[in-house]
């Protein structure tokens, strides 16, 4: 019956349609339930690679988590509301799932199979349907049923521990190696490397997109460096760590950091001599001499305000950089000439990334539609 309402549009609705998606996704759909942590990130970059993202909200229009980013993060998708809860609704999504490339759901295992709407019934309708599943702990596991977040999954993965500062504590780096690195942008990509086979082979699957198993395969290169013996367990003394003077943050006069980074010889070298210290007196790669390289380092920054190394540093290779407040780091002039933020609905964000030189991405309008118009607008062909 649902079938139905997939009617024709007009030539007219096609170019609308084509204007207002753009980018190297133009063509998929996908078909997003309201969730948090790793799904609406996961649509957003979808949706800003040309994807037609149609996100599922509970009714009343709006989404359970709209004050959770939603300005940004549910930006260039269409939504329809549908109750998961009643018959009409879980008919609604299945209606969505016969037009749909990929449908992905962060639900906790278990909860779409007792709604009627778990892969078996899915992909009994679209066969290449990419089913894609988005947890903390995964499908599977002793876990697998209990609440987590950012913190918590980092924490078990050894993740938090390597961020520990030189007090000691663990700091939690907000939500963006979790949810974000480990977790969304996992799943785009399984989303996408798993359309890609749906659409050479026609078979569809399930994606097990699980935050702990992101975050681990983010901390690939620290497994290496811990296996090879280059890697302590003690905070703060290692390379990439605070542990190095030579990679960190400064205070300077002003009250204001400088961030630096001049992790090889001539970039190490080019920042000893804008603060005018002797490179004989600090071996780079020498752990005794690190003490006294950072007390330098220390005083010399604190001699000037941030813009005043910012200017001397500017021009050079030193790898010396303002530490930026979030509102500052918007209207910057080299963020400023490169476009990396823009404003849409008067809300300042992120450009899409990355950059395409044939099909750019764009943020498109976001829409409410009613069920059957969505429908109409994911006929097949």
């Amino acid at each position: 019956m649902m079938d139905d309402l997939a009617k024709e549009t007009s030539p007219a609705h096609e170019q609308d349609e084509a204007a207002r998606h753009a980018g190297p996704l133009v063509g998929l759909r996908v078909l997003e339930l309201d969730a948090i942590g790793p799904v609406p990130h996961c649509g957003m970059l979808l949706a800003d690679m040309g994807a037609d993202v149609v996100r599922v909200l509970r009714p009343g229009g709006q989404s359970a988590y709209a004050d959770v980013g939603g300005a940004i993060l549910h930006r260039g998708r269409t939504s329809v509301e549908l109750d998961l809860k009643t018959e009409a609704g879980r008919e609604g999504v299945l209606a969505l799932v016969r037009h749909a490339d990929a449908l992905v759901e962060g639900m906790r295992p278990g909860v779409m199979e007792r709604l009627g709407l778990g892969p078996d019934v899915c992909h009994a309708l679209a066969p290449s349907l990419v089913y894609a599943r988005a947890t903390g702990w995964g499908q599977t596991g002793p876990l697998r049923a209990r609440a987590g977040h950012d913190i918590n999954y980092l924490a078990l993965t050894g993740t938090l521990h390597a961020l520990r500062g030189r007090d000691g504590y663990p700091q939690a780096p907000l939500n963006l190696v979790g949810d974000y690195a480990g977790g969304a942008l996992y799943l785009a990509f399984g989303m996408v490397s798993a359309m890609l086979h749906a659409r050479s082979t026609g078979k569809g699957q399930v994606l097990d997109a699980a935050i702990v198993d992101g975050a681990s395969h983010v901390m690939g290169l620290f497994h290496a460096l811990l296996a090879s013996g280059q890697w302590r367990e003690e905070p703060g003394a290692n390379l990439l760590d605070g542990g190095a003077p030579f990679y960190r943050c400064y205070a300077c006069a002003c009250g204001g950091y400088v961030a630096v980074g001049a992790l090889e010889p001539q970039f190490f070298r080019a920042l000893l001599e804008g603060l005018a210290l002797d490179p004989a007196r600090f071996p780079q790669h020498e752990r005794e001499s690190w003490p006294a390289l950072e007390e330098a380092l220390a005083q010399a920054f604190a001699q000037a305000p941030r813009d005043h190394w910012e200017a001397l540093f500017r021009d050079t290779d030193a790898c010396v950089t303002p530490v930026l407040s979030m509102a500052e780091a918007m209207v910057h002039p080299v963020n400023a000439a490169r476009g990396v933020f823009v404003e849409r609905d008067a809300t300042r964000q992120a450009a899409p990334a990355p950059r395409f030189s044939v099909t750019p991405g764009q943020i498109a309008e976001g829409r409410m539609l009613a069920l059957e118009d969505a429908l109409s607008h994911w006929r097949r062909r």
